[in-house]
């Protein structure tokens, strides 16, 4: 088998008992077909807060997914919540990779783990691949073809899913996500808030008084950018999977989307909001920002206004900017030493600045 992009030796402080985990999916996989010897594992050192590794048999590669060490299944780790939203979408949303097994049993690894297929395909980062070809028409219908497949989950009636309610539409808290969500990001960063970044005072009294009513509630991803899919070797424009369920729950789509085009940034964007570039979506024949929302509201038959939607990327720029500044706050009080952390303080002002020129 082919190279696995991404994936390193196993980190000593993220090492598990490999011999536990295969002698579990033996007994416990959905499909055991090839999981009969002892793994070659490793490690996907980027991505989400979650730890990522692959485990590589000789006919088949599956992908466990655990929280890090130290940490319980809860919250931001809650392995079973990442499990039970797949696995409903499995069978309705083709894009997700089919699952394995979920072990809520500590005695095997330390805490909840699940296991997935790995879906084969490419995962552009934050520069394309210098070795995969994608000319400007192919580019706009790759972020067409995005539009397509984020207006497809949004569509997926969650009490269809999980007509019992016990799993999927369990997650559902009722209206009022969007002031939930204006309310709670806002407490983070006051939270977060050190004396050398801004305040974003005016940020946060804007949206709190210019929040719209929950346009719906559906399955929203929480984290929809290009780096969380997975695209076709033989056709880069096509979408084969999406990644990283982490944040999914049930929300407001516009909200999803405002956070998802937080990180859109285009070609036209100014040399300084470039510097905050985590995805590829610059590249010629990309569609702009304000192309992609056109898109995704003829497929989901949204009657959006210039105005309105500003609310949405005011939002996603905000929501963005809380999480640099948590990420800085552990910098800035000494509660890590990576230098790289340092850079999420310049990040937050210049996050600041763009929202301050959506509100003049």
């Amino acid at each position: 088998m082919s190279e696995v992009p991404g994936a390193r030796v196993v980190r000593e402080e993220d090492a598990f008992d490999v011999p536990a985990v295969a002698a579990w999916l033996r007994d416990h996989a959905a499909d055991p077909a090839g999981l009969d010897e002892s793994p070659e594992v490793r490690q996907f050192t980027g991505g989400a807060s979650n730890l990522t590794y692959l485990l590589r048999y000789p006919t088949r590669d599956v992908i466990l997914r655990r929280a890090p060490a130290g940490t319980k299944a809860k919250g931001a780790h809650d392995m079973r919540r990442e499990y039970v939203i797949q696995s409903a979408l499995a069978p309705v949303f083709p894009y997700v990779a089919p699952m394995v097994g979920f072990c809520d049993d500590a005695s095997v690894i330390g805490g909840d783990f699940y296991a997935m297929g790995r879906i084969d395909g490419l995962i552009p980062r934050s520069t394309w691949p210098a070795d995969v070809g994608l000319a400007p028409q192919q580019a706009r219908r790759l972020c067409l073809n995005v539009a397509d497949v984020y207006a497809e989950l949004h569509s997926i009636d969650p009490a269809r899913v999980d007509p019992t309610g016990k799993g999927l539409a369990a997650l559902d808290r009722g209206t009022g996500y969007v002031r939930r969500q204006v309310e709670g990001w806002s407490t983070r960063f006051r939270n977060a808030h050190t004396p050398d970044n801004p305040e974003f005072t005016q940020a946060m009294t804007w949206l709190e008084a210019h929040q719209p009513k929950d346009v719906a509630t559906c399955v929203i991803h929480n984290d929809f950018k290009i780096d969380n899919l997975v695209l076709s070797h033989d056709d880069p424009t096509r979408v084969v999977g999406v990644l990283d369920w982490e944040m999914s729950t049930l929300g407001d789509p516009l909200m999803d989307l405002g956070g998802a085009l937080a990180f859109w940034i285009q070609a036209d964007d100014s040399d300084e909001l470039k510097m905050t570039k985590r995805v590829p979506t610059d590249l010629p024949g990309m569609i702009t920002r304000e192309e992609f929302v056109q898109a995704y509201c003829e497929r989901m038959g949204f009657d959006l206004t210039p105005e309105q939607w500003r609310f949405y990327e005011v939002f996603g720029l905000f929501r963005n900017a809380v999480i640099a500044q948590q990420i800085y706050y552990r910098y800035f009080h000494g509660q890590t030493s990576n230098e790289m952390f340092a850079l999420f303080g310049p990040g937050v002002q210049i996050l600041d600045r763009r929202i301050a020129e959506l509100l003049t």
